[in-house]
């Protein structure tokens, strides 16, 4: 009994040998044993070190933080209660439908701008998969297009204008719409006016005289957007939004 003791201090003493020496897969062995941190340097001030490093052009910040405030009690007070009614009162097949409804409308503009920015494969998919939802999918409430391996595509002439080379230029945070910026916004403006002229299904025309039908149009794009203000728990999340949208916008632009 004594030799088996002995062995089994042995069998340990060995084991915690070799975990003093483990090496990490970088070469280093314990390096954060050996790491001090500053112990008055708290997560918010770690948080607002990191973002002041990522600088966005943002010279209307004052006016911006405030159009922000609002987005966020007008996303709390109004958006998302309507969402949550809409969500309640309509079987999920129903807002598939609209989703898929309103999505086939949108295919429009992101073929104009495709068209616009020279990307032939891409508008060729955008083409096919208005055909198919516009028709086997019944003016777009199925989506038969995703099923046969054409994928979703977005563009807008703000990216297109992106793609000629014009700056950004300020950021803007704009009311219930969200971050944006002034390439961004003239873009919306101009993708608002070719689905206005063009008057795809006639919704566009029928939306002004029937206004409970962009009201959907809104409710149905705020239900498919994940989002929610505050969901980051951080008190920079003005920050974080600005970086992440304008880092995105260089990617849409680019790919």
């Amino acid at each position: 009994m004594a030799k088996k003791l002995f062995l089994l201090a042995l069998l340990l003493g060995a084991g915690l040998a070799r975990a003093d020496h483990v090496t990490d897969p970088d070469g280093f062995t314990r390096p954060l044993e050996h790491l001090q941190f500053n112990p008055g340097l708290d997560q918010r001030e770690f948080e607002r070190s990191s973002f002041d490093a990522l600088n966005v052009y943002d010279p209307l910040e004052s006016w911006n933080r405030r159009v922000y405030h609002f987005n966020y009690r007008f996303d709390e007070w109004v958006f998302l209660p309507a969402v949550r009614g809409y969500r309640y009162v309509t079987p999920g097949f129903v807002r598939s439908g609209v989703s898929n409804f309103f999505s086939n409308l949108g295919d429009v503009p992101n073929l104009l701008n495709s068209l616009l920015q020279f990307k032939g494969k891409r508008s060729m998919e955008i083409t096919s998969r208005l055909l198919f939802n516009t028709t086997f999918g019944v003016l777009g409430l199925w989506d038969p297009a995703t099923r046969m391996g054409l994928p979703k595509h977005s563009e807008d002439f703000g990216q297109t204008l992106g793609f000629y080379g014009m700056p950004s230029g300020p950021y803007l945070m704009l009311p219930v719409l969200g971050p944006s910026n002034l390439r961004d916004t003239g873009g919306l403006v101009v993708d608002y006016v070719a689905d206005y002229g063009i008057n795809f299904l006639d919704v566009p025309e029928t939306s002004s005289n029937h206004p409970e039908i962009s009201v959907l149009r809104a409710v149905d794009k705020r239900h498919t957007t994940n989002f929610r203000y505050g969901q980051t728990n951080s008190p920079f999340e003005y920050e974080k939004i600005r970086y992440v949208y304008n880092e995105a916008r260089k990617l849409q632009i680019a790919e």
